[in-house]
């Protein structure tokens, strides 16, 4: 993990046991092609410090020192993106990331004027923001000036009505997400964007905690390869409580039956017990799904060569 030091602010990397405590940015990355986010290539530059948009990596720095914390973690910065390798490493370790960090400061950029609220920043729509904003213990808010909004339990009830997640999962003392069901989650990302396709399941691997390797062109298929790895680990069969129609709730694709494809495409690979992006999961949206005891994943059912393997007797 490459870590920036807020004093010197040069990059160092650490592993494993030896990685120190630090601070997490959460932010979304400026659409300005004119100033651009400062990049690992560009923290070599001694002229880096005049860059527009340094002052966001120096803002972080220095809330993070206020915290008595010496180091802080920057996607923009500490991620070398033209190594595959080391995208996919970062892609795959970065919820445990946020997991691990002592705090996580999200700066809102397009806040901070009379008028402007949550509910009309890009921060909570952006998929990579989900896991940012329920992996990290403690989460503080700032607008573009840099001035506290409110931490993650004072606003949770604004965070709900944006985003759809239950306060439960917001305020102190938050259940453990873990507790949450396939379809519910998948629900929180339903209205969510990435700027790649791909990124739309790359971007929920943390949340359903399972790995997998990254292939950028491959489109769609990302997501699928995302809910068959969840199959593998889980059994939860709400995975498959989706709706092509974002209508109610219900279990009739499963069979066959004529439903319009959300896509509206004359062919789909997607074998029919999936769904063809978290947007099928908009039908559980401000619902909270009944836990139930774990299925049998091993014996009841699982995913072969794209296929259901058995029928699904409990649903």
């Amino acid at each position: 993990m490459r870590l920036l030091n807020v004093d010197s602010q040069e990059l160092d990397t650490f592993y494993d046991e030896g990685i120190p405590p630090y601070a997490i940015l959460s932010h979304t990355w400026t659409r300005d092609r004119k100033h651009p986010e400062v990049l690992f290539e560009h923290m070599e530059r001694p002229d880096r410090v005049h860059m527009l948009r340094y002052g966001k990596i120096e803002q972080t720095c220095r809330l993070a020192k206020s915290r008595g914390l010496d180091w802080v973690w920057i996607d923009t910065c500490c991620i070398d993106k033209s190594s595959s390798a080391e995208l996919s490493e970062a892609i795959n370790s970065m919820f445990r990331w946020y997991t691990n960090s002592s705090i996580c400061f999200v700066h809102l950029e397009d806040m901070g004027d009379e008028g402007e609220n949550l509910a009309n920043c890009r921060w909570p729509g952006r998929g990579w923001t989900l896991q940012e904003l329920l992996a990290p213990p403690a989460v503080e808010f700032y607008d573009k000036r840099w001035q506290h909004i409110g931490d993650r339990s004072a606003l949770a009830q604004d965070i709900q009505s944006i985003t759809g997640i239950p306060t439960i999962y917001l305020q102190e003392p938050r259940r453990d997400i873990r507790q949450a069901r396939v379809g519910e989650k998948m629900s929180w990302a339903a209205n969510r964007v990435t700027t790649r396709k791909e990124d739309t399941a790359y971007c929920l691997l943390g949340l359903f905690y399972v790995n997998m390797p990254l292939l950028y062109g491959e489109g769609d298929k990302a997501f699928l390869r995302l809910q068959e790895e969840i199959i593998k680990v889980s059994g939860d069969d709400s995975i498959f409580a989706w709706s092509p129609t974002n209508g109610i709730l219900g279990l009739s694709h499963l069979w066959g039956k004529p439903i319009p494809s959300e896509e509206s495409q004359p062919f789909s690979p997607f074998p029919k017990p999936l769904a063809t992006s978290p947007r099928s999961f908009r039908c559980l949206q401000h619902k909270t799904l009944a836990r139930v005891p774990a299925m049998k994943a091993a014996t009841t059912w699982g995913m072969t060569k794209g296929h259901l393997q058995e029928a699904l007797a409990t649903v």
